[in-house]
């Protein structure tokens, strides 16, 4: 497959356009996207493994599947190992988070619009690196490569680390909120959040491209709020919340 120069630009607008709408929408209402605890009673809803999945793994397969028609070329190294970074985390999301997950059910138009993002975006990311991106094999010793896996890797394991205790406030089958405590929670209130923003920010930095950097950018205007969302809920349902923690930037915001 040669590479689509102008989907891949017109994707990449299309996530840079979109965030900073999502972000324009979200400061000017104030109020939340209407998924987990901001569920209007009476919306179509399915559970929240099976959303999760079926929203999720768009991401992960579409790659894959680009992979296979794929025939290997010269700096197919540094693509394979960016390659597996993204799909690492839709891994992650898809077949762990999913399955574990004890979060309310998903509403059913959420997780059409999900899947329509995630299939598009796994297509954009997983195109380009294959398709269109240029590396030398000598581009492994890069130090941009380095410094975003580094920032990946320290994302992801906050991102992981944020899920276990956000799950384990809750034993199964409930269905209510305690504020979490530990590791990045004791400076953020949306520590998950912040550490999927540190990820794909690491993620940016390591590729060094528009649709990288445009995925980056879509995440910080899509779950920023959302953290912002979160720590005002907290602020409301308990008076013993923690009153230096920020919402999702340790010390800034």
């Amino acid at each position: 497959m040669e590479c689509q120069e102008g989907a891949v630009s017109c994707l990449s607008w299309a996530l840079i356009v979109g965030g900073a709408a999502f972000l324009w929408y979200q400061t000017r209402s104030r109020s939340a996207a209407q998924y987990g605890r901001y569920t209007p009673a009476g919306r179509r809803c399915c559970s929240a493994r099976l959303g999760w999945f079926l929203q999720e793994v768009p991401a992960f397969a579409l790659p894959l599947l680009l992979l296979l028609f794929t025939e290997k070329r010269k700096g197919s190294s540094g693509k394979m190992l960016l390659l597996s970074t993204f799909t690492l985390h839709y891994f992650n999301r898809s077949f762990i988070y999913a399955f574990l997950t004890r979060g309310q059910p998903v509403p059913l138009d959420t997780v059409v619009c999900a899947v329509i993002f995630c299939s598009l975006n796994g297509f954009l990311q997983g195109h380009h690196l294959l398709h269109c991106a240029q590396f030398e094999d000598t581009w492994l010793k890069d130090a941009r490569l380095a410094a975003g896996l580094l920032l990946f890797v320290v994302g992801m394991s906050i991102n992981t680390h944020s899920d276990y205790i956000l799950r384990n406030l809750r034993k199964p089958e409930e269905i209510v909120y305690r504020i979490p405590y530990g590791g990045m929670f004791e400076f953020v209130s949306g520590a998950n959040f912040f550490g999927e923003i540190v990820e794909w920010c690491g993620y940016a930095v390591a590729v060094w491209s528009l649709p990288a950097f445009a995925f980056a950018f879509f995440t910080i205007c899509s779950i920023g709020p959302r953290a912002y969302q979160h720590h005002r809920d907290y602020l409301k349902r308990f008076k013993n919340y923690p009153q230096s923690r920020k919402a999702v930037l340790p010390f800034l915001l």
